[in-house]
């Protein structure tokens, strides 16, 4: 297992609660992780992904706030810096993400390009 201390990117307070309140419902599987990472497609070329997942064997793994986070090594370029945020509001509601490195991101917010 690689653990390392600091992560590349930042979880606000809002997304922590938020992703410690999913993880405490009923159902949940023991032994996942947060996933963190970018994949190519979406509007503006590339998408994050931010879901649970299983570890595997390329992944590195964070503690971030007491949650167990993982990300490809080759994600870091896309993700350093940036900050995932939990927004529970009349205009918008879900996670957000506030990437430094994004020359531009769509209408949607999940899809950027570098």
């Amino acid at each position: 297992m690689n653990t390392v201390l600091e992560a590349p990117l930042k979880l606000s307070a809002n997304a922590v609660a938020e992703v410690k309140r999913l993880m405490s419902e009923p159902g949940f599987e023991a032994g996942q992780y947060l996933r963190i990472g970018v994949k190519g497609g979406g509007c503006s070329g590339l998408s994050y992904i931010l879901g649970f997942d299983k570890k595997e064997e390329d992944d590195s793994v964070y503690d971030m706030e007491g949650i167990p986070v993982l990300m490809k090594n080759a994600h870091g370029i896309y993700l350093h810096g940036m900050e995932v945020d939990y927004q529970d509001g009349l205009n918008a509601r879900g996670f957000v993400f506030k990437n430094p490195n994004a020359s531009s991101t769509c209408g949607c917010g999940t899809s950027f390009a570098v």
